[in-house]
């Protein structure tokens, strides 16, 4: 049996994580506790110990400060993104390490490589596109990413994951924006773009075969599929029995307006992994892309 730790309490991700292993893996493979960052006891324990990592195999840690709006933060603001983001990762895989820890595993972003392209510009990420990012968020990213891998040696194995924008039932951010323009427009802009993307239970099952593979080393994990910004907000319509009309030949307004506010590139901006960058040698891609909107909306 492992015996994993989630590090981040009533996260997204670590809550859809430990509801997955618990409806999907056999109860005697995996032995999941989730503690809370802010204290450092569990959750529903009744040891008074803190900051305890004895015992087990695999930290997963997903506390974390995220869907930043970077032109809205004070100073103190950006601090506490640095020593949430980075100096707690880092931080919290010292203790794991120090209590003989196997495996530390850590949600890191796409944002490491800048925002998204405008409106018209591709951007494809590959093995050899070095990060960039554009703001203070993805540089708190990145600076755990490399305070982690310094630890990493012998005995003690970290992954990183950089995911693109992860969505699925009871999600924040980006998704819960083009829900709403799904749901109450009648009209919606057609324009051709790409953006990778990863449903919640691809990420969860690729989390799982990271631990069960003994897994170490940078990973890239997306849905099989890209996918376009007007027809998934057609797609969220149907799944609700709506029909969506999307207009095209607006393309020369939402490039101006893109000038004024930086929320139309992350919209209809293009971000997306080079299919090779997000392949893994188990398939992780339990739900097709057509699938997991019909599964994030029904459910």
């Amino acid at each position: 049996m492992r015996k994993i730790l989630i590090t981040g309490a009533g996260s997204f991700i670590g809550t859809s994580f430990e509801n997955y292993i618990k409806k999907h893996a056999n109860h005697d493979e995996y032995e999941i506790s989730v503690m809370d960052t802010l204290t450092g006891k569990l959750v529903g324990g009744e040891s008074e110990d803190i900051w305890n990592f004895d015992g087990y195999d695999v930290v997963f840690h997903v506390a974390g400060i995220a869907h930043a709006d970077v032109g809205k933060v004070t100073e103190e603001g950006k601090e506490l993104y640095r020593k949430v983001n980075t100096e707690l990762a880092i931080e919290t895989a010292k203790k794991a390490k120090a209590a003989g820890v196997k495996q530390f595993i850590f949600m890191s972003s796409a944002i490491v490589y800048g925002a998204s392209s405008p409106i018209g510009k591709e951007k494809i990420i590959t093995k050899d596109t070095k990060p960039e990012p554009e703001n203070f968020y993805g540089e708190s990213k990145l600076n755990a990413e490399t305070g982690l891998l310094e630890l990493s040696a012998g005995d003690f194995k970290v992954v990183i994951l950089r995911p693109p924008m992860i969505y699925g039932p009871g999600c924040k951010g980006n998704y819960n924006s083009l829900r709403k323009f799904a749901l109450k427009l009648p009209i919606f802009p057609k324009v051709k773009n790409e953006r990778s993307m990863l449903y919640i239970d691809n990420l969860c099952e690729f989390v799982r075969l990271m631990i069960d593979n003994e897994e170490s080393g940078i990973f890239h994990p997306a849905n099989a599929e890209t996918s376009n910004t007007s027809e998934m907000v057609k797609m969220i319509a149907e799944a609700h029995g709506k029909k969506k009309a999307l207009m095209g030949g607006l393309t020369w307004l939402l490039k101006l307006l893109s000038h004024f506010t930086g929320l139309v590139n992350k919209a209809f901006g293009n971000l997306t992994y080079a299919e090779k960058l997000t392949e893994y040698k188990e398939n992780y891609r339990v739900y097709s892309l057509a699938e997991s909107i019909t599964a994030t909306e029904t459910k």
